[in-house]
């Protein structure tokens, strides 16, 4: 017999599965246009060859130029979908430094406190002798 719980979540897991799979046939598309788009290297622009409806893209559409333009955004096309939390689908801004930086921000944030108690309970390094000469060295001798 399920409890409470189980039935009051229930729902939310089966909005958040078809929210995945929106953001996944969404993906596809996504990958689909920019592999399949015809490059002109006259105008220097990218153009779509294709009618991609789930993204609101037509034939003919400039989707990549040098100078004055908008381009297209991933996150947008999300938030016209109405995918809850569009930034959980996204990779993280490469000007904002990408995985690397997500990385060593959001994941390791905790990695300090473990090399610290690993620190406290590592041996100890005898110092060793008393450096000659002040710790000058040999060749300074007076």
């Amino acid at each position: 017999m399920q409890g409470k719980d189980d039935l009051a979540n229930k729902p939310t897991e089966d909005k958040v599965k078809a929210q995945k799979e929106l953001v996944e046939g969404l993906k596809v598309q996504w990958k689909l246009l920019w592999n399949e788009r015809i490059n002109d290297e006259v105008r220097a622009e990218g153009i779509s060859v294709a009618n991609y409806e789930s993204l609101r893209v037509e034939r003919g559409t400039i989707i990549h130029a040098t100078r004055d333009f908008k381009p297209l955004n991933f996150k947008e096309i999300l938030e016209t979908h109405m995918v809850e939390n569009p930034e959980r689908y996204l990779q993280p801004d490469r000007r904002e430094g990408g995985w690397g930086k997500f990385v060593k921000t959001e994941i390791t944030k905790n990695q300090g406190q473990k090399t610290k108690r690993a620190q406290d309970f590592a041996p100890k390094k005898p110092k060793g002798k008393q450096a000659k000469k002040s710790g000058r060295g040999w060749l300074h001798a007076p």
